[in-house]
């Protein structure tokens, strides 16, 4: 029998990778986990949606509430559901938009987010993300126009 031994370059490289992320990106990617196997039992979106939002802490509940209450009157037609721990809502399975509250990565603002299936699109370049101290009503009028404008019908 032959002995098979790791050298010590691909243990060291192995463990480097493992400290690649920060303890914040392996909480998120342990939420995720947790919320694949929870789709999987048809866990209900909105509860989770909700209870996740009562967790943060202010200002981004404030946010978070505004922007849900914003989304659904806007989009009713996507569904909340938590995407890496994060309020999301989707359509047709696919994550549209999320709300990354600051505390998530520790970061000075909040970020609203669009994913590639909002289709957005404007030209060769347009916005995707937009950072979030506070949420003012025009902030909720161009976040709803937004929402309404990603949950269309193609």
């Amino acid at each position: 029998m032959k002995d098979t031994q790791k050298s010590a370059k691909s243990t060291t490289a192995t463990k480097k990778k493992a400290e690649a992320f920060t303890d914040e990106e392996r909480a998120a990617i342990k939420e995720r986990v947790r919320e694949t196997k929870a789709a999987e039992d048809k866990a209900d979106g909105e509860s989770a949606v909700l209870a996740k939002i009562a967790e943060m802490v202010e200002p981004d509940r404030a946010m978070a509430k505004r922007l849900h209450a914003v989304i659904k009157a806007g989009a009713p037609a996507l569904s909340p559901r938590l995407w890496y721990g994060m309020p999301s809502y989707a359509k047709d399975g696919k994550v549209v938009c999320f709300f990354q509250p600051a505390q998530k990565f520790k970061t000075r603002y909040a970020t609203f987010g669009f994913n590639d299936a909002a289709h957005l699109d404007e030209g060769t370049m347009w916005p995707v993300a937009f950072a979030l101290t506070k949420l003012t009503a025009a902030d909720e009028a161009r976040v709803g126009a937004l929402v309404k404008k990603a949950a269309a019908e193609d």
